[in-house]
């Protein structure tokens, strides 16, 4: 239960510092998300996006790791008191497949505001350490680093009082937001984030360490225009970083173009996906990074994911649409799939939904399955973000899509922002949540199996474990 642990005192306003620190380490009595919104729209579909949001944002990577040598699967998420869904806590769980059940979730922190852009994402260290980054959105929040205090243990966690190098001096690491972060075994941890104002206004950073306490110089990806979203991921022998921008004086709503940067030697140097080195941060619209040009097709870009295949080549997931606002004026909300086949980038159609916001990721399960899963059929509240959750399958290296099968049907709320299990068993590939489209809500959490059986997390517990509850079967 909370209790009196959560009357802790908060950080500070600008460039917010760690001194107080809402560390809980208390158990929640269930799983709960956190509803959120942004942006009042003034019309039927009430805000620019809204919903349930413990998994959300398509920025913030990876929620949920397996480790096959304790056999179970670590997830985080943005939890909700159980009076007020939209009061952030950031939660760390797992899910037990040797006994098929859940622990109660521990509250690791406060976060001191309803702003679901502050959800934590998690990564574990070679020895079996759970780690917790804790985002901010902009610069006026602080950001943690936890690290637990036992290995493959959610029960308690510590600050981690992280430095990054700065010249010839260190600067603590206080503030960091969108934050990606990968973990390798020979090279420990490669951190993509967004700086505020760094010198655009969404800057796209990237950062590594060793042992997650003291880390290399912030380098700028890019600095075009208005700044940028990226989405990052993790090969065999490389990083990569895919990633739109914000034009000049159009507004931060408005985001085009495609972009990819990679890296083989963790960020010393970069190219482009055809090995043309480049100089970073990129600064022009039309550069060697450019994958393609939706700016001059007049179509914002919203990206899902970033995968590679077993050449080590890079696949790209987004979607297009013809601007920010909701409703049936901006379709279609088309989900594509850029794949680069050593010599070109090719583009497919997997499927289209009714939100810019639909959020789902790639799953490369085999040569000749890979999957998509995301909200691509219409839910209860129709142009919201999220709806019932679909599963696509590509025999054919992406080049066509079919539904393989529906994973979620006549649900009161809209399913949103499934993602993706790090080396995941088929016990448990994906995790989302749901929640009200047009209006505050409880919000529910799930995961599926690779079959397509869907489990909702039990949202009050009477005892220390529980099963999840199957609420939806995968079609015979």
């Amino acid at each position: 239960m909370l209790g009196s642990a959560l009357v802790v005192s908060p950080g500070s306003a600008q460039e917010a510092g760690q001194d107080d620190v809402p560390t809980i380490n208390a158990k929640a009595d269930g799983y709960r998300g956190i509803w959120y919104m942004n942006q009042p729209s003034n019309d039927e579909y009430v805000y620019k996006y809204s919903g349930g949001m413990g998994t959300y944002c398509a920025k913030h990577k990876p929620f949920a790791i397996y480790c096959e040598k304790v056999n179970k699967t670590f997830f985080c998420y943005g939890g909700a008191t159980k009076d007020d869904s939209r009061k952030l806590l950031h939660m760390v769980s797992f899910y037990d497949h040797a006994t098929g059940t859940v622990p109660r979730p521990t509250i690791l922190l406060d976060k001191k505001t309803s702003d679901a852009h502050d959800n934590p994402v998690i990564s574990i260290d070679n020895d079996g350490y759970i780690w917790i980054f804790s985002t901010s959105h902009g610069r006026a929040r602080p950001s943690y680093i936890h690290r637990s205090v036992r290995p493959y243990d959610v029960d308690e966690f510590t600050l981690v009082r992280a430095t990054r190098a700065d010249g010839d001096s260190t600067a603590a690491i206080t503030n960091f937001s969108y934050v990606q972060a990968w973990h390798s075994a020979d090279q420990g941890f490669h951190v993509f984030f967004t700086r505020y104002n760094y010198p655009a206004a969404r800057t796209i950073c990237f950062m590594n360490s060793a042992d997650g306490r003291s880390w290399s110089q912030w380098q700028r990806i890019a600095a075009i225009g208005q700044g940028h979203y990226q989405i990052t991921g993790i090969g065999q022998s490389k990083l990569g970083s895919m990633f739109n921008y914000h034009p000049q004086a159009k507004g931060l709503n408005w985001r085009t173009n495609l972009y990819y940067v990679e890296t083989e030697d963790n960020g010393a140097s970069w190219h482009s996906v055809d090995g043309k080195p480049l100089e970073l941060p990129l600064t022009e619209i039309t550069n060697d990074a450019l994958v393609h040009d939706y700016e001059s097709e007049g179509l914002n870009v919203y990206l899902k994911d970033l995968r590679y295949d077993k050449h080590n080549r890079p696949l790209l997931l987004y979607i297009t649409s013809g601007g920010y606002e909701s409703g049936p004026k901006n379709d279609p909300r088309t989900w594509m799939l850029a794949r680069w086949t050593g010599s070109k980038w090719t583009m497919s159609k997997i499927a289209t939904s009714d939100n810019n916001y639909d959020m789902g990721e790639l799953w490369l399960l085999a040569d000749d399955d890979w999957r998509v899963i995301g909200p691509t059929a219409d839910g209860p509240q129709a142009y919201n973000p999220g709806g019932e959750v679909v599963m696509w399958q590509s025999r054919d290296f992406g080049e066509t899509w079919n539904v393989m099968r529906q994973l979620t049907r006549n649900s009161p709320m809209n399913h949103g922002y499934v993602r993706r299990a790090l080396d995941a068993d088929p016990a448990f590939i994906a995790i989302w949540a749901d929640g009200h489209g047009r209006m505050p809500s409880d919000s529910h959490l799930y995961f599926s199996n690779a079959d397509g059986d869907v489990f909702q997390l039990p949202d009050t517990m009477e005892s220390e474990t529980a099963k999840p509850v199957k609420v939806h079967a995968a079609a015979k």
